[in-house]
């Protein structure tokens, strides 16, 4: 995925200026998709260059000049084409299992507080995941069209499957370190 797209996605469900796009983007993709708000002014620029989005300016007497964007048709053909399009592997860098695997170098005493440790950062995110799927949900209780409610369903999966994975990973990681404790070094595969 790329963040070009992303934007051209909120940019398909409404106009927003740069701003409400950092804003949309925080409150809904950013445990899969984080962007800072120069990549996406960035990202912004090129789409318009490309003529995948316009751009209208609101005069605003108190700030400066507002800029909305506005998914054009061929924007629109654009998102269309890389939805419909198969997805590629992904390889995903995971610096937690990169230390996993060296850990065999470290003794128990020195693993066991790392583990704990990783385990609680991961349920804190999850805590934060589990906010961010009841602020998804009551947004949703005021959509009363269906083609809202279905897009809305669809942005509300990703959030699930954050957590599912959130869960696992801690669960693992609580395996692990009870594994490490009992001194068992099997796998439980």
């Amino acid at each position: 995925m790329s963040l070009k797209h992303a934007l051209l996605g909120f940019l398909e469900l409404v106009p927003l200026s740069g701003y409400d796009l950092k804003k949309a983007l925080d409150g809904s993709v950013q445990h899969f998709w984080p962007a800072d708000q120069a990549q996406i002014y960035r990202t912004l620029s090129r789409l318009h260059d490309d003529g995948l989005v316009s751009v209208d300016v609101v005069e605003q007497t108190d700030r400066p000049d507002r800029k909305v964007y506005h998914i054009t048709p061929n924007g629109r053909a654009e998102l269309h084409s890389w939805l419909a399009q198969p997805l590629p592997p992904t390889n995903e860098r995971e610096p937690l299992l990169v230390r996993i695997f060296f850990s065999g170098f470290l003794d128990d005493a020195a693993l066991l507080p790392l583990l704990t440790a990783a385990a609680q950062q991961e349920d804190a995110y999850l805590a934060q995941l589990h906010a961010i799927l009841a602020d998804a949900r009551q947004r949703m209780q005021a959509v009363t069209d269906p083609a809202r409610q279905r897009i809305g369903f669809f942005q509300m999966l990703t959030i699930e499957r954050a957590i599912l994975h959130q869960q696992a990973q801690i669960a693992w990681l609580q395996s692990l370190a009870q594994r490490l404790q009992d001194h068992n070094l099997t796998l439980s595969v």
